[in-house]
C-alpha cells in the first residue's frame, strides 16, 4: 500500500490557495524594522499574489492537483 504524499510545511505556512494562485506575504518585516523607513514599512504590509513563474514550484510542494 503506498502512502500518502506529504506536503511540504514551511510552504504550508507561507502560501495561501486563492482561485487564481496563491497569496504571500512580504520578506524583510520581521526584525531589525527601526533603520528601515517609514515608507518602506508602509509598502511592506499585506500579502501579494505569488508570481505566475513560480506557480509550478509551489504546486509540486503543496501536493496540488
Amino acid at each position: 500500500m503506498a502512502s500518502k504524499a506529504k506536503v511540504h510545511s514551511g510552504a504550508a505556512k507561507r502560501f495561501k490557495k486563492t482561485a487564481s494562485g496563491y497569496k504571500h506575504k512580504h520578506a524583510n518585516k520581521s526584525h531589525i524594522l527601526t533603520k528601515m523607513t517609514t515608507k518602506r514599512k508602509r509598502q511592506l504590509r499585506g500579502t501579494e499574489q505569488l508570481n505566475a513563474a513560480d506557480k509550478p514550484l509551489v504546486d509540486r510542494m503543496l501536493r496540488a492537483n
